[in-house]
């Protein structure tokens, strides 16, 4: 007769399956609209327009390939198997990098732990012998003590029906905030990749400078003492002295700080991808990394679906409209069922026997009616934090916009100055050969060829610096293009956002097992 009570009954088998058929529909009828804000994507980023093709500038003229898909593995593009090991060493060793990934990890975890408590009822057993002593009853003759013994044991079970959907809209906010650390750390190990290739390039342009710039430095130094000695024999002013003399010292004097911005570099490449400053890798040349010739450029409305910030940004929407439905529904009543089987006794003969069978049932309905007006403000507080993250979506979109905007737009003036450095250097170089011709044919004295070689150097470096802005920019752009982020199968995530609640307890429990 125990196990009847025990086994669901027909009657509680429909109340449980209409809890939660409620909880499920409940979903729907609280909280704001899950989806992001429409924001009407421009037709082109810029405010002038973006031409597909780039001038050409050192013998590339970069394509812009406008709705191409974004490449996922886009440093490859560069061309060196130095720079595609730096970045491989930095994902598996960024110590950044990997808090992110256990902070996502430990996520989805608390997650599977919510899902599970709220999904499943919760069974637990319990053993518990004792040994007592107790004063007898007040009125009987006899008042000395009893000393006896107790042996307790039992399976208890509950369960809380979700008749609005609280508990599942809570899940459903959970699971998105997950989703949203998921696409984070999307977005953290694209950001590792382009600082380093960002870094890895200013390291190289910084030590062609360095060079250049020493270079520059000792021609400086040779033509102040040149200068002075002319001054001496008569050959020229003491002003002229004393200006050689001062661009000699202004050369010398950028050059401490060039090199220190340049082992910067290079300490922060090493931190980078998880080495200690001391151990910075050798720095690559620029002609080690060589620019990509086609660039995917998506189209505005598109790079709302690829660019992991902005995802991040629509499933915080969607977890606080979640939030906020939650505290809604946390408002209505709740049913709760608990029972328990189990054996007792003063003896272990008892305890062992049918006299010791021991069974409980219940329910029990909760309205809440009033809590200083704690539900409400908890309701107001998640709508609140609802529109905040509507505002900041928004903000999110507009702010990849204007990176993508002024990304091409400095590429376009990147490759026009390298033109005009690269024709600079050109005929910088140039009369340094004629000058060197004629101090040999004895038609221009020596001076003259070492301020030649100074507007050489000069030319030179403006050179790198344009070279290298362009290789950079370059990286800012594939990166600011995203990637549609996949699961371990290879999926989008796109089609794995669940938009509404799940259909059944089957999904709800297998989206558990999942994450």
């Amino acid at each position: 007769m125990t196990s009847r009570y025990l086994l669901p009954t027909p009657s509680l088998t429909r109340l449980a399956l209409g809890a939660l058929a409620l909880s499920l529909g409940g979903c729907g009828l609280f909280g704001p609209d899950r989806n992001p804000p429409q924001i009407a994507s421009p037709e082109h980023y810029s405010v002038e327009g973006q031409a597909a093709q780039l001038p050409a500038a050192d013998g590339v003229a970069q394509r812009l390939d406008v709705g191409a898909q974004p490449v996922p593995q886009w440093w490859k593009a560069y061309r060196s198997d130095a720079l595609n090991a730096l970045i491989e060493e930095g994902f598996a060793n960024s110590p950044s990098l990997a808090a992110t990934q256990h902070t996502l990890n430990a996520a989805r975890e608390g997650l599977r732990s919510e899902i599970g408590n709220s999904l499943f009822p919760s069974v637990d057993v319990g053993f518990a012998p004792s040994r007592q002593r107790a004063l007898g009853i007040p009125i009987l003759p006899s008042q000395e003590t009893f000393l006896y013994n107790i042996f307790d044991a039992q399976v208890q079970a509950s369960y809380t029906f979700d008749f609005f959907g609280a508990a599942l809209l809570a899940d459903r906010a959970l699971a998105g905030q997950v989703q949203q650390q998921s696409l984070q750390f999307d977005a953290a190990r694209r950001a590792l990749a382009a600082n380093i290739v960002v870094t890895t390039v200013n390291i190289a342009s910084l030590n062609e400078q360095v060079h250049a710039t020493e270079k520059l430095v000792e021609l400086g130094e040779q033509r102040a003492q040149q200068t002075a000695a002319r001054y001496t024999l008569g050959g020229a002013s003491h002003d002229d002295a004393l200006s050689a003399e001062q661009d000699a010292a202004n050369a010398a004097a950028t050059l401490p700080a060039m090199r220190a911005q340049w082992l910067a570099m290079r300490h922060a490449q090493a931190v980078l991808i998880g080495r200690t400053p001391d151990k910075a890798p050798e720095p690559l040349t620029l002609d080690e990394l060589h620019l990509p010739d086609d660039v995917p450029v998506a189209v505005p409305s598109e790079l709302l679906h690829q660019r992991p910030d902005i995802l991040a940004a629509e499933a915080a929407v969607r977890a606080a409209a979640d939030q906020a439905g939650a505290a809604t529904a946390a408002m209505f009543p709740s049913l709760s069922l608990s029972a328990s089987y189990g054996r007792g006794g003063f003896d272990w003969t008892t305890f062992t026997s049918p006299a010791g069978l021991v069974w409980s049932m219940g329910a029990s309905l909760t309205q809440p009616l009033f809590h200083g007006g704690a539900l409400v403000a908890r309701k107001h507080q998640y709508e609140q934090s609802y529109e905040a993250a509507v505002a900041q979506y928004k903000q999110t979109v507009l702010s990849a916009f204007q990176t993508v905007a002024n990304t091409l737009v400095s590429l376009d003036e990147d490759a026009n100055t390298l033109t005009q450095t690269h024709r600079a250097m050109d005929a910088a170089q140039g009369m340094t050969r004629d000058t060197d011709a004629k101090y040999k044919l004895g038609a221009t004295p020596f001076y003259a060829t070492l301020s030649a070689d100074q507007q050489y150097q000069s030319a030179r470096v403006q050179y790198l610096r344009a070279r290298a802005q362009r290789l950079a920019d370059t990286a800012t752009l594939f990166d600011s293009m995203g990637s549609p982020p996949v699961d371990d199968a290879g999926h989008s995530l796109r089609d794995t956002i669940k938009r509404d609640a799940p259909a059944s307890v089957s999904e709800r429990a297998s989206a558990a097992s999942a994450m």
